[in-house]
């Protein structure tokens, strides 16, 4: 019951708020999401990513083993969302949507918040989540941009955009500057902060106003069935895999649990970027965030039998 309570305190009301402001000032004022995408993707992002990176402290064989976990899971899921999408008969852009809202979890402003509480602050548990946090990142901004302008015949066009975003550089000069232990000025590490604490909150805000600028065409089934892939085989798929990895305790329960978290906001922002179906993907980012209060819940009850 306390982790029921937690994740609707901390997690449910704060960011259903932040959206409600959001859909409110879309409302009154019609604001511009091209503009919100476009500071999360080009500024928030990125200064998140690698203050987290550069702050952190994780082991070579720790990064090892939850990369081959994180790896694993993703090309499972990919495998399977791809199956279930086949036998839909999905077409056109709403394949690359509902895999993205699959296998892009939030796991950062959801994952890392939670991980702390499970683990009463626990630093390595915190460090398995950074690095899935690092993996992500970066994958929303290579991957993800490539699949939803697959459709562009010009592969030159689509790599540049994926060379413009900065996030994929954010991670190695965090890494190159924390193993150099070069020191950031204050005059700098003050704006950084800033920046990156904005973050959450501006990403919420542009589902918001996505939200608010949507027909409210309901695509039930559809955001239903990213749901259950995300909320419910997401974890199950985790639990396998690290039985199959001889991967126990703290880390086997930190790994799931990492794998159990709602569709990331990232998902909805490409949408919104690149005109994705970005009301479907708005709905799942939305629905999934609500019913994740239940199905995280059993997730901590069960990963104790792991222990």
């Amino acid at each position: 019951m306390t982790y029921f309570v937690y994740i609707l305190l901390n997690n449910i009301i704060p960011l259903s708020i932040m959206i409600a402001l959001g859909v409110i000032l879309y409302k009154a004022f019609k604001l511009d999401i091209r503009t919100l995408s476009k500071l999360n993707f080009y500024l928030f992002s990125p200064v998140l990513v690698f203050k987290m990176l550069y702050e952190s402290s994780l082991s070579l064989q720790l990064m090892m083993q939850t990369l081959l976990f994180f790896s694993l899971h993703f090309a499972a899921m990919f495998l399977l969302v791809e199956f279930v999408m086949r036998i839909r008969g999905y077409q056109n852009s709403m394949i690359t949507a509902m895999r993205n809202s699959v296998i892009f979890y939030n796991s950062a402003n959801y994952a890392l918040p939670l991980n702390q509480l499970v683990f009463v602050g626990d630093a390595f548990t915190l460090s398995i989540q950074i690095i899935i946090m690092m993996m992500q990142s970066l994958l929303p901004n290579t991957y993800g941009v490539y699949s939803v302008n697959a459709h562009n015949k010009d592969t030159r066009k689509t790599l540049r955009t994926i060379l413009s975003l900065p996030v994929i550089y954010m991670i190695p000069l965090a890494f190159l500057m924390r193993w150099l232990h070069i020191p950031i000025p204050d005059p700098i590490y003050t704006p950084i902060n800033y920046i990156s604490s904005a973050f959450v909150c501006t990403a919420l805000l542009t589902l918001g106003v996505q939200l608010g600028s949507m027909k409210w065409k309901l695509m039930f089934s559809d955001v239903m069935l990213s749901n259950v892939l995300r909320l419910m085989v997401g974890p199950a798929v985790g639990f396998a895999i690290v039985w199959l990895l001889g991967i126990h305790g703290t880390m086997a329960q930190a790994l799931v649990l990492a794998s159990a978290v709602p569709t990331s906001l990232s998902s909805a922002l490409l949408a919104v970027e690149y005109d994705n179906e970005p009301e479907f993907a708005s709905q799942v980012v939305f629905s999934s965030t609500i019913f994740s209060i239940f199905t995280v819940t059993l997730v901590i009850y069960l990963i104790q039998f792991i222990a």
